[in-house]
Protein backbone atom coordinates (compact mmCIF):
# COMPACT_ATOMS: atom_id res chain seq x y z
CA UNK A 1 0.00 0.00 0.00
CA UNK A 2 1.88 3.27 -1.14
CA UNK A 3 2.20 5.95 1.72
CA UNK A 4 1.70 9.50 1.14
CA UNK A 5 4.02 11.45 3.43
CA UNK A 6 3.42 14.91 3.73
CA UNK A 7 6.13 17.40 2.34
CA UNK A 8 6.36 19.30 6.14
CA UNK A 9 7.49 16.07 7.29
CA UNK A 10 10.00 15.43 4.34
CA UNK A 11 11.83 19.05 4.24
CA UNK A 12 12.69 21.76 6.33
CA UNK A 13 10.37 24.45 6.54
CA UNK A 14 11.57 27.69 7.69
CA UNK A 15 8.81 30.10 8.02
CA UNK A 16 5.08 30.09 6.75
CA UNK A 17 3.78 32.91 4.74
CA UNK A 18 1.08 33.72 6.62
CA UNK A 19 3.89 34.32 10.14
CA UNK A 20 4.55 37.68 10.83
CA UNK A 21 8.36 37.93 10.03
CA UNK A 22 10.26 39.28 13.37
CA UNK A 23 13.50 40.98 11.81
CA UNK A 24 13.46 44.41 11.09
CA UNK A 25 15.02 45.48 8.11
CA UNK A 26 17.00 47.23 9.74
CA UNK A 27 18.41 44.03 11.34
CA UNK A 28 18.74 41.75 7.91
CA UNK A 29 21.31 44.49 6.48
CA UNK A 30 24.75 43.15 7.99
CA UNK A 31 26.69 45.74 9.80
CA UNK A 32 29.53 45.24 7.36
CA UNK A 33 27.59 45.64 4.00
CA UNK A 34 28.53 48.32 1.94
CA UNK A 35 25.08 49.53 1.49
CA UNK A 36 25.56 51.40 5.20
CA UNK A 37 28.45 52.98 3.95
CA UNK A 38 26.95 54.15 1.07
CA UNK A 39 24.41 55.46 2.87
CA UNK A 40 26.74 56.87 5.72
CA UNK A 41 28.01 59.12 2.82
CA UNK A 42 24.97 60.03 1.61
CA UNK A 43 24.12 61.65 5.04
CA UNK A 44 27.12 64.12 4.84
CA UNK A 45 25.84 65.41 1.90
CA UNK A 46 23.72 69.22 1.69
CA UNK A 47 20.33 68.30 0.02
CA UNK A 48 19.18 72.06 0.16
CA UNK A 49 19.90 72.21 -3.66
CA UNK A 50 17.55 69.43 -4.43
CA UNK A 51 15.43 70.22 -2.00
CA UNK A 52 14.26 73.96 -2.89
CA UNK A 53 13.21 72.34 -6.72
CA UNK A 54 9.97 71.56 -4.70
CA UNK A 55 7.28 73.55 -4.38
CA UNK A 56 6.15 74.31 -0.34
CA UNK A 57 2.38 74.12 0.38
CA UNK A 58 2.06 72.09 -2.11
CA UNK A 59 -1.68 70.30 -1.74
CA UNK A 60 -1.67 66.30 -1.67
CA UNK A 61 1.29 63.81 -0.30
CA UNK A 62 4.18 64.59 0.64
CA UNK A 63 7.31 64.42 -2.17
CA UNK A 64 9.50 61.66 -1.72
CA UNK A 65 12.44 62.99 -0.34
CA UNK A 66 15.07 63.45 -3.42
CA UNK A 67 17.78 61.72 -1.40
CA UNK A 68 16.15 58.30 -1.48
CA UNK A 69 15.39 58.77 -5.17
CA UNK A 70 19.33 59.79 -5.68
CA UNK A 71 20.63 57.48 -3.54
CA UNK A 72 18.36 54.42 -5.20
CA UNK A 73 19.81 55.81 -8.83
CA UNK A 74 23.35 56.00 -7.50
CA UNK A 75 23.45 52.83 -5.68
CA UNK A 76 21.80 51.15 -8.83
CA UNK A 77 24.97 52.30 -10.45
CA UNK A 78 27.37 50.80 -7.98
CA UNK A 79 25.38 47.51 -8.30
CA UNK A 80 25.25 47.60 -12.82
CA UNK A 81 21.70 48.94 -12.81
CA UNK A 82 20.95 51.42 -14.83
CA UNK A 83 17.50 51.17 -15.99
CA UNK A 84 14.73 53.13 -14.32
CA UNK A 85 12.50 49.48 -14.36
CA UNK A 86 15.21 47.94 -12.99
CA UNK A 87 15.83 50.46 -10.18
CA UNK A 88 12.24 49.97 -9.58
CA UNK A 89 12.06 46.34 -9.36
CA UNK A 90 15.47 46.58 -7.36
CA UNK A 91 13.44 49.18 -4.63
CA UNK A 92 10.43 47.04 -3.96
CA UNK A 93 12.26 43.19 -4.19
CA UNK A 94 15.94 43.72 -3.03
CA UNK A 95 16.44 44.05 0.22
CA UNK A 96 19.75 46.08 0.42
CA UNK A 97 17.53 48.67 -1.67
CA UNK A 98 14.47 49.24 0.16
CA UNK A 99 16.77 49.40 3.37
CA UNK A 100 18.44 52.38 1.66
CA UNK A 101 15.60 54.30 0.52
CA UNK A 102 13.53 52.94 3.95
CA UNK A 103 11.12 51.03 2.19
CA UNK A 104 9.91 54.19 0.03
CA UNK A 105 8.06 52.91 -3.76
CA UNK A 106 8.33 55.13 -6.57
CA UNK A 107 7.71 53.84 -10.17
CA UNK A 108 10.02 54.02 -13.33
CA UNK A 109 8.79 57.20 -14.66
CA UNK A 110 9.41 59.00 -11.41
CA UNK A 111 13.03 57.46 -11.66
CA UNK A 112 13.67 58.77 -15.25
CA UNK A 113 12.14 62.00 -15.22
CA UNK A 114 14.06 62.39 -11.46
CA UNK A 115 17.28 61.62 -13.69
CA UNK A 116 17.29 64.82 -16.12
CA UNK A 117 15.56 67.10 -14.01
CA UNK A 118 18.66 67.80 -10.95
CA UNK A 119 21.29 68.54 -13.33
CA UNK A 120 22.35 71.95 -11.50
CA UNK A 121 21.91 70.12 -8.00
CA UNK A 122 23.76 66.84 -9.51
CA UNK A 123 26.81 68.84 -10.45
CA UNK A 124 27.09 70.16 -6.68
CA UNK A 125 26.83 66.97 -5.21
CA UNK A 126 29.75 66.17 -7.51
CA UNK A 127 31.93 68.55 -6.07
CA UNK A 128 30.46 67.81 -2.36
CA UNK A 129 32.04 63.81 -2.85
CA UNK A 130 35.01 65.15 -3.98
CA UNK A 131 35.86 67.57 -1.32
CA UNK A 132 34.68 65.16 1.23
CA UNK A 133 37.53 62.87 -0.25
CA UNK A 134 40.02 65.69 -0.13
CA UNK A 135 39.42 66.51 3.49
CA UNK A 136 39.92 62.78 4.18
CA UNK A 137 43.58 62.74 2.21
CA UNK A 138 41.43 60.73 -0.81
CA UNK A 139 42.80 63.80 -3.27
CA UNK A 140 45.99 65.08 -3.39
CA UNK A 141 45.70 66.94 -6.79
CA UNK A 142 49.69 66.34 -6.92
CA UNK A 143 49.45 64.17 -10.18
CA UNK A 144 46.20 64.07 -12.36
CA UNK A 145 45.31 62.77 -15.76
CA UNK A 146 43.33 63.59 -18.64
CA UNK A 147 41.57 61.58 -20.86
CA UNK A 148 38.98 60.97 -23.29
CA UNK A 149 37.15 58.26 -24.71
CA UNK A 150 34.24 56.51 -26.57
CA UNK A 151 30.75 56.02 -25.65
CA UNK A 152 28.02 54.89 -28.27
CA UNK A 153 24.96 57.05 -28.60
CA UNK A 154 21.15 55.83 -28.23
CA UNK A 155 21.31 56.09 -31.94
CA UNK A 156 21.38 52.32 -34.30
CA UNK A 157 24.75 52.81 -36.30
CA UNK A 158 22.00 52.30 -39.72
CA UNK A 159 20.28 55.17 -38.55
CA UNK A 160 22.04 57.78 -39.80
CA UNK A 161 21.47 59.76 -43.31
CA UNK A 162 23.48 61.65 -45.85
CA UNK A 163 22.49 65.28 -47.25
CA UNK A 164 21.95 63.46 -50.79
CA UNK A 165 19.49 60.84 -48.94
CA UNK A 166 18.27 63.50 -46.84
CA UNK A 167 17.29 65.81 -49.93
CA UNK A 168 15.54 62.83 -51.54
CA UNK A 169 13.78 62.29 -48.07
CA UNK A 170 12.37 66.19 -47.72
CA UNK A 171 11.12 65.85 -51.95
CA UNK A 172 9.01 62.78 -51.22
CA UNK A 173 7.61 64.50 -47.36
CA UNK A 174 7.27 67.69 -49.42
CA UNK A 175 4.69 65.83 -51.90
CA UNK A 176 3.01 63.60 -49.47
CA UNK A 177 2.58 67.10 -47.46
CA UNK A 178 0.91 69.14 -50.27
CA UNK A 179 -1.55 66.06 -50.97
CA UNK A 180 -2.47 66.00 -47.36
CA UNK A 181 -3.13 69.38 -47.10
CA UNK A 182 -4.99 69.18 -50.37
CA UNK A 183 -7.11 66.43 -49.02
CA UNK A 184 -7.70 68.65 -45.85
CA UNK A 185 -8.82 71.60 -47.64
CA UNK A 186 -11.15 69.74 -50.02
CA UNK A 187 -12.55 67.79 -46.74
CA UNK A 188 -12.80 71.43 -45.04
CA UNK A 189 -14.82 72.75 -47.71
CA UNK A 190 -17.61 69.69 -46.99
CA UNK A 191 -17.42 70.04 -43.96
CA UNK A 192 -18.46 73.65 -43.85
CA UNK A 193 -21.00 73.42 -46.22
CA UNK A 194 -22.20 70.35 -43.82
CA UNK A 195 -22.16 72.86 -40.72
CA UNK A 196 -19.60 70.49 -38.92
CA UNK A 197 -16.28 71.40 -36.84
CA UNK A 198 -12.94 70.55 -38.84
CA UNK A 199 -9.57 69.52 -36.95
CA UNK A 200 -6.35 68.82 -37.99
CA UNK A 201 -5.59 65.26 -39.32
CA UNK A 202 -3.06 63.43 -37.23
CA UNK A 203 -1.17 62.16 -40.46
CA UNK A 204 -1.10 66.09 -41.42
CA UNK A 205 0.29 67.41 -38.23
CA UNK A 206 2.95 63.99 -38.20
CA UNK A 207 4.21 65.00 -41.62
CA UNK A 208 5.02 68.31 -40.79
CA UNK A 209 6.76 67.41 -37.71
CA UNK A 210 9.07 64.76 -39.72
CA UNK A 211 9.48 67.33 -42.57
CA UNK A 212 10.67 69.88 -39.66
CA UNK A 213 12.95 67.04 -38.79
CA UNK A 214 14.49 66.26 -41.93
CA UNK A 215 15.06 69.27 -42.63
CA UNK A 216 17.00 70.56 -39.38
CA UNK A 217 19.19 66.94 -40.36
CA UNK A 218 20.07 67.93 -44.16
CA UNK A 219 21.45 71.09 -42.48
CA UNK A 220 23.56 69.84 -40.35
CA UNK A 221 24.54 67.47 -43.37
CA UNK A 222 25.23 70.31 -45.13
CA UNK A 223 27.21 72.01 -42.57
CA UNK A 224 29.03 68.85 -41.66
CA UNK A 225 30.10 68.76 -45.67
CA UNK A 226 31.22 72.29 -45.83
CA UNK A 227 33.56 71.22 -42.82
CA UNK A 228 34.93 68.33 -44.50
CA UNK A 229 35.12 69.94 -47.78
CA UNK A 230 37.64 73.09 -45.79
CA UNK A 231 39.36 70.02 -44.15
CA UNK A 232 40.18 68.49 -47.62
CA UNK A 233 38.28 65.83 -47.85
CA UNK A 234 35.17 65.20 -50.90
CA UNK A 235 31.97 65.36 -49.76
CA UNK A 236 31.06 64.16 -52.80
CA UNK A 237 33.35 60.87 -52.89
CA UNK A 238 32.92 60.66 -48.99
CA UNK A 239 29.92 62.45 -47.66
CA UNK A 240 29.17 63.11 -44.04
CA UNK A 241 26.88 60.80 -42.17
CA UNK A 242 24.05 62.83 -39.52
CA UNK A 243 22.58 60.65 -36.44
CA UNK A 244 18.40 60.69 -36.99
CA UNK A 245 17.56 59.02 -33.50
CA UNK A 246 19.85 61.63 -31.44
CA UNK A 247 21.35 64.70 -33.99
CA UNK A 248 23.75 65.64 -31.28
CA UNK A 249 25.93 62.87 -31.87
CA UNK A 250 28.59 62.30 -34.41
CA UNK A 251 29.58 59.37 -36.41
CA UNK A 252 33.13 58.76 -35.06
CA UNK A 253 35.08 55.51 -34.89
CA UNK A 254 34.01 52.88 -32.32
CA UNK A 255 36.73 51.24 -29.96
CA UNK A 256 35.72 47.99 -31.00
CA UNK A 257 36.05 48.86 -34.67
CA UNK A 258 34.16 50.30 -37.11
CA UNK A 259 31.59 53.58 -37.13
CA UNK A 260 28.41 54.17 -34.93
CA UNK A 261 27.11 57.62 -33.62
CA UNK A 262 29.23 58.13 -30.41
CA UNK A 263 30.21 60.70 -28.09
CA UNK A 264 33.27 61.65 -26.56
CA UNK A 265 33.25 61.03 -22.26
CA UNK A 266 36.35 63.42 -20.79
CA UNK A 267 37.33 62.79 -17.07
CA UNK A 268 40.40 64.45 -15.52
CA UNK A 269 41.63 61.51 -12.61
CA UNK A 270 43.62 62.11 -9.37
CA UNK A 271 46.98 59.89 -9.22
CA UNK A 272 46.51 59.85 -5.35
CA UNK A 273 43.46 57.25 -5.04
CA UNK A 274 41.79 57.18 -8.81
CA UNK A 275 38.96 59.64 -7.94
CA UNK A 276 38.02 61.33 -10.83
CA UNK A 277 38.14 65.23 -10.42
CA UNK A 278 35.91 66.10 -13.62
CA UNK A 279 34.08 65.02 -16.04
CA UNK A 280 32.47 66.25 -19.31
CA UNK A 281 30.99 65.06 -22.57
CA UNK A 282 31.71 66.37 -26.31
CA UNK A 283 29.62 65.27 -29.26
CA UNK A 284 33.14 65.64 -31.14
CA UNK A 285 36.30 63.42 -31.86
CA UNK A 286 39.00 65.39 -30.51
CA UNK A 287 38.55 66.17 -26.68
CA UNK A 288 42.37 68.07 -27.06
CA UNK A 289 40.90 71.91 -26.75
CA UNK A 290 38.74 70.81 -23.34
CA UNK A 291 41.84 69.96 -21.31
CA UNK A 292 42.05 73.79 -20.12
CA UNK A 293 38.65 74.54 -19.55
CA UNK A 294 39.10 70.71 -17.66
CA UNK A 295 42.12 72.31 -14.95
CA UNK A 296 39.92 75.33 -14.51
CA UNK A 297 36.70 73.84 -13.46
CA UNK A 298 39.11 71.55 -10.77
CA UNK A 299 40.59 74.63 -9.56
CA UNK A 300 36.77 75.77 -8.93
CA UNK A 301 36.49 73.09 -7.18
CA UNK A 302 38.87 72.13 -4.45
CA UNK A 303 39.89 75.42 -4.29
CA UNK A 304 43.27 74.86 -5.59
CA UNK A 305 44.79 73.83 -9.39
CA UNK A 306 46.80 70.27 -9.51
CA UNK A 307 50.63 70.41 -9.84
CA UNK A 308 51.02 68.39 -12.48
CA UNK A 309 48.91 67.47 -15.57
CA UNK A 310 49.67 64.31 -17.38
CA UNK A 311 48.02 63.20 -21.17
CA UNK A 312 48.48 61.11 -23.96
CA UNK A 313 49.78 62.67 -27.37
CA UNK A 314 46.40 63.24 -28.75
CA UNK A 315 45.91 65.74 -26.41
CA UNK A 316 49.60 66.92 -26.70
CA UNK A 317 48.56 70.15 -28.58
CA UNK A 318 51.27 73.50 -29.01
CA UNK A 319 47.56 75.26 -27.46
CA UNK A 320 47.16 72.80 -24.29
CA UNK A 321 51.40 73.58 -23.72
CA UNK A 322 50.81 77.40 -23.87
CA UNK A 323 47.62 77.57 -21.70
CA UNK A 324 49.34 74.72 -19.16
CA UNK A 325 52.53 76.94 -19.14
CA UNK A 326 50.46 80.13 -18.31
CA UNK A 327 48.60 78.77 -15.53
CA UNK A 328 51.74 77.76 -13.91
CA UNK A 329 51.09 73.99 -14.32
CA UNK A 330 53.65 71.33 -14.89
CA UNK A 331 52.35 69.47 -18.14
CA UNK A 332 53.90 66.18 -18.89
CA UNK A 333 53.04 64.62 -22.55
CA UNK A 334 54.52 63.70 -25.64
CA UNK A 335 56.85 66.00 -27.51
CA UNK A 336 58.66 66.20 -30.25
CA UNK A 337 61.42 69.33 -31.01
CA UNK A 338 62.07 70.32 -34.64
CA UNK A 339 65.12 71.19 -33.60
CA UNK A 340 68.26 68.87 -34.64
CA UNK A 341 68.36 66.71 -32.04
CA UNK A 342 71.75 64.72 -30.49
CA UNK A 343 72.36 61.91 -33.03
CA UNK A 344 71.08 64.27 -35.92
CA UNK A 345 74.02 65.64 -38.40
CA UNK A 346 72.41 68.67 -38.74
CA UNK A 347 73.05 69.45 -34.96
CA UNK A 348 75.98 71.22 -35.46
CA UNK A 349 78.02 73.60 -33.21
CA UNK A 350 77.90 76.35 -35.95
CA UNK A 351 74.81 76.37 -37.73
CA UNK A 352 76.39 78.76 -40.91
CA UNK A 353 78.92 75.78 -41.64
CA UNK A 354 77.58 73.06 -44.03
CA UNK A 355 76.76 69.31 -42.85
CA UNK A 356 80.00 67.20 -44.07
CA UNK A 357 78.84 65.47 -47.45
CA UNK A 358 79.92 61.76 -45.52
CA UNK A 359 76.47 62.73 -43.14
CA UNK A 360 74.15 63.55 -45.55
CA UNK A 361 72.58 60.63 -45.80
CA UNK A 362 72.07 60.34 -42.11
CA UNK A 363 69.99 63.50 -42.69
CA UNK A 364 66.19 63.06 -41.49
CA UNK A 365 63.78 62.60 -44.32
CA UNK A 366 59.93 63.71 -43.99
CA UNK A 367 56.92 61.58 -45.29
CA UNK A 368 57.79 62.51 -48.50
CA UNK A 369 61.24 61.42 -48.72
CA UNK A 370 62.02 64.52 -48.60
CA UNK A 371 64.97 66.80 -45.70
CA UNK A 372 62.85 66.79 -42.28
CA UNK A 373 62.20 70.43 -40.63
CA UNK A 374 64.75 68.71 -37.87
CA UNK A 375 67.83 69.38 -40.02
CA UNK A 376 67.07 73.19 -40.05
CA UNK A 377 68.44 75.02 -37.17
CA UNK A 378 66.39 78.04 -36.02
CA UNK A 379 68.47 80.72 -34.95
CA UNK A 380 66.00 83.10 -32.30
CA UNK A 381 68.11 85.77 -32.13
CA UNK A 382 68.22 86.92 -35.87
CA UNK A 383 64.97 85.17 -36.10
CA UNK A 384 65.92 82.37 -39.06
CA UNK A 385 66.78 79.32 -39.96
CA UNK A 386 69.92 77.61 -41.49
CA UNK A 387 70.05 74.41 -43.87
CA UNK A 388 72.43 71.85 -43.51
CA UNK A 389 74.19 74.07 -46.07
CA UNK A 390 74.74 76.42 -44.05
CA UNK A 391 72.52 79.10 -46.05
CA UNK A 392 69.66 81.28 -44.25
CA UNK A 393 65.92 81.55 -44.74
CA UNK A 394 64.36 84.22 -44.31
CA UNK A 395 61.11 85.96 -42.69
CA UNK A 396 58.81 86.05 -45.40
CA UNK A 397 55.15 86.39 -43.95
CA UNK A 398 52.74 85.31 -41.46
CA UNK A 399 49.87 83.74 -42.20
CA UNK A 400 47.02 83.23 -40.11
CA UNK A 401 43.99 80.35 -40.31
CA UNK A 402 41.63 77.82 -38.81
CA UNK A 403 43.21 74.22 -38.21
CA UNK A 404 40.86 71.94 -35.72
CA UNK A 405 38.74 74.79 -34.37
CA UNK A 406 41.56 76.58 -33.63
CA UNK A 407 42.82 79.90 -35.22
CA UNK A 408 46.64 79.23 -36.00
CA UNK A 409 49.54 82.03 -37.20
CA UNK A 410 52.50 80.43 -38.98
CA UNK A 411 55.83 82.36 -40.04
CA UNK A 412 56.94 81.46 -42.99
CA UNK A 413 60.32 81.05 -43.40
CA UNK A 414 62.44 81.27 -47.17
CA UNK A 415 65.64 80.70 -48.84
CA UNK A 416 66.60 83.58 -50.84
CA UNK A 417 68.36 81.07 -53.18
CA UNK A 418 68.85 77.28 -53.64
CA UNK A 419 70.51 77.12 -57.29
CA UNK A 420 73.34 75.25 -57.66
CA UNK A 421 73.19 73.63 -53.76
CA UNK A 422 74.30 69.67 -53.82
CA UNK A 423 71.51 68.79 -51.38
CA UNK A 424 68.46 70.61 -53.88
CA UNK A 425 67.03 67.35 -55.20
CA UNK A 426 66.85 65.68 -51.55
CA UNK A 427 65.36 69.07 -50.36
CA UNK A 428 62.71 70.96 -52.84
CA UNK A 429 59.36 69.15 -53.31
CA UNK A 430 59.43 70.48 -57.38
CA UNK A 431 56.43 72.57 -56.32
CA UNK A 432 58.59 75.51 -54.18
CA UNK A 433 58.20 78.68 -55.40
CA UNK A 434 60.74 80.17 -57.12
CA UNK A 435 62.60 76.90 -56.82
CA UNK A 436 63.66 77.33 -52.91
CA UNK A 437 62.84 76.08 -49.59
CA UNK A 438 60.21 76.80 -46.93
CA UNK A 439 60.07 76.19 -43.44
CA UNK A 440 56.84 76.82 -41.31
CA UNK A 441 57.13 78.00 -37.20
CA UNK A 442 53.61 78.14 -35.46
CA UNK A 443 53.01 80.49 -32.40
CA UNK A 444 53.72 77.58 -30.21
CA UNK A 445 56.50 76.06 -31.22
CA UNK A 446 58.69 77.37 -28.57
CA UNK A 447 56.38 75.84 -25.76
CA UNK A 448 56.35 72.76 -27.89
CA UNK A 449 60.56 72.57 -27.94
CA UNK A 450 60.19 73.50 -23.62
CA UNK A 451 58.23 70.42 -23.43
CA UNK A 452 60.44 68.31 -25.64
CA UNK A 453 63.09 69.18 -23.36
CA UNK A 454 61.55 68.61 -19.82
CA UNK A 455 60.25 64.77 -21.38
CA UNK A 456 63.89 64.07 -22.32
CA UNK A 457 64.69 63.42 -18.45
CA UNK A 458 64.02 60.00 -17.31
CA UNK A 459 62.34 61.26 -14.27
CA UNK A 460 59.66 63.03 -16.48
CA UNK A 461 59.49 59.89 -18.47
CA UNK A 462 59.07 57.95 -15.40
CA UNK A 463 56.45 59.83 -14.11
CA UNK A 464 54.92 60.05 -17.39
CA UNK A 465 54.53 56.37 -17.49
CA UNK A 466 51.97 56.75 -14.16
CA UNK A 467 49.16 57.87 -16.87
CA UNK A 468 47.58 54.77 -18.39
CA UNK A 469 47.18 53.66 -14.55
CA UNK A 470 45.36 56.57 -13.71
CA UNK A 471 43.92 57.71 -16.72
CA UNK A 472 42.39 54.79 -18.42
CA UNK A 473 41.10 52.56 -15.26
CA UNK A 474 38.14 55.22 -14.43
CA UNK A 475 37.24 54.37 -18.20
CA UNK A 476 37.38 50.55 -17.64
CA UNK A 477 35.56 50.45 -14.48
CA UNK A 478 32.69 52.98 -15.84
CA UNK A 479 31.97 50.59 -18.94
CA UNK A 480 33.06 46.72 -17.94
CA UNK A 481 31.92 47.13 -14.51
CA UNK A 482 29.02 49.57 -14.61
CA UNK A 483 28.21 48.74 -17.99
CA UNK A 484 28.15 52.09 -19.24
CA UNK A 485 28.94 50.93 -22.88
CA UNK A 486 26.29 53.29 -24.39
CA UNK A 487 24.30 56.25 -23.23
CA UNK A 488 20.35 55.59 -22.07
CA UNK A 489 19.29 59.32 -22.57
CA UNK A 490 19.67 61.37 -25.87
CA UNK A 491 20.64 64.96 -26.22
CA UNK A 492 23.95 66.44 -25.79
CA UNK A 493 22.62 68.24 -21.88
CA UNK A 494 20.96 65.03 -20.81
CA UNK A 495 24.16 62.47 -21.68
CA UNK A 496 26.38 65.33 -19.98
CA UNK A 497 23.70 64.35 -17.00
CA UNK A 498 23.73 60.94 -17.40
CA UNK A 499 27.77 60.78 -17.44
CA UNK A 500 27.61 62.55 -14.28
CA UNK A 501 25.49 60.22 -12.33
CA UNK A 502 27.90 57.97 -13.47
CA UNK A 503 31.24 59.44 -12.38
CA UNK A 504 29.69 60.68 -8.91
CA UNK A 505 28.80 57.09 -8.54
CA UNK A 506 32.07 55.57 -9.41
CA UNK A 507 33.48 58.55 -6.87
CA UNK A 508 31.11 57.21 -4.13
CA UNK A 509 32.26 53.82 -4.63
CA UNK A 510 35.80 55.03 -4.24
CA UNK A 511 34.65 56.82 -1.05
CA UNK A 512 33.16 53.88 0.64
CA UNK A 513 36.36 51.81 -0.02
CA UNK A 514 38.34 54.66 1.33
CA UNK A 515 36.71 55.15 4.60
CA UNK A 516 36.46 51.38 5.15
CA UNK A 517 40.08 50.59 4.71
CA UNK A 518 40.74 53.90 6.94
CA UNK A 519 38.57 52.51 9.55
CA UNK A 520 40.38 49.34 9.16
CA UNK A 521 43.65 50.99 9.92
CA UNK A 522 42.30 52.86 12.30
CA UNK A 523 40.85 49.51 14.79
CA UNK A 524 44.37 47.92 13.95
CA UNK A 525 46.32 51.31 15.32
CA UNK A 526 44.15 51.12 18.29
CA UNK A 527 44.78 47.29 18.83
CA UNK A 528 48.66 47.35 19.03
CA UNK A 529 48.48 50.15 21.59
Amino acid sequence: MLTIVSARETWAFRRDREQIVLPTLDRIIAEDDPVRLFDEVLSQVDWSAWEAQYKPGKRGQPPIHPRWIAGAILYGLFRRIRSSRRLEEACNYRLDFMWLVHGERFDYTTIANFRTRFREPLKDLFRQIGRLAMNLGLIRLCEVAFDGTRVKASNSRYRTRTAASLEKQLRALDELYEQLVSECQANDEEATRAGSPTHLPEQLAATSKRRQRVAAALEQARAADAAREKEGVDPEKNPAQVPMTDPDSRVMPNKEGGYAPNYTPTVTTDGQQGFILDCDVLSQVNESDALPESVDRIEATFGQKPETVLTDSGNSTGQNMAALEERDIEFLAPAESHQPQPGNPACRGDARQAVPEEQWAALPRNSQRKLDKSCFVYDAQADQYYCPQGRPLLYEQTKREWHNRVRRERRVYRSEDCSGCPLAAACLSGRGKRGSRTINRDQHEEVRERMAVRMAHPEARKRYNQRPRIAETPFGILKSVMGLRQFLLRGLEKVKTEWCWAATAFNIMKLVRGIGRLRAQFAEMIQST
